[in-house]
């Protein structure tokens, strides 16, 4: 059994900063790709950034030059650093990993179970 676990949202004021983190835990082999994604009330859930296992990186323009995404493959841990956050961020934010269990041959996806970040204007 895989669990990802975030941390790190909260409320926040429009220009402030928030770091999250999401730690994978379970039989773990390997972790190839790990990304956030977030969802806006009454919106579709959409990528906010994501980073290979070599540390290759990927932004929605929305947030490029404000937020920046990085991983520790020896914690299996994921980071979003959040800065200059506008009140258009506030959205559940997502952990999403692509995860080789122990004893299997193949990957598969996961998620955390959100948390929340509000941005006040």
């Amino acid at each position: 059994q895989v669990h990802l676990v975030e941390s790190g949202g909260g409320l926040v004021q429009a220009g402030g900063s928030l770091r999250l983190s999401c730690a994978a835990s379970g039989m773990i082999r390997s972790i190839n790709y790990m990304g956030w994604y977030r969802q806006a009330s009454g919106k579709q859930r959409e990528l906010v950034a994501d980073i290979t296992r070599g540390g290759s990186t990927n932004y929605a323009d929305s947030v490029k030059g404000r937020f920046t995404v990085s991983r520790d493959n020896v914690k299996n841990t994921v980071y979003l650093q959040m800065n200059s956050l506008k009140p258009e961020d506030t959205a559940v934010y997502y952990c999403n990993a692509e995860i080789r269990q122990i004893g299997s041959l193949t990957t598969s996806n996961y998620w955390g179970q959100g948390t929340q970040v509000a941005v006040s204007s």
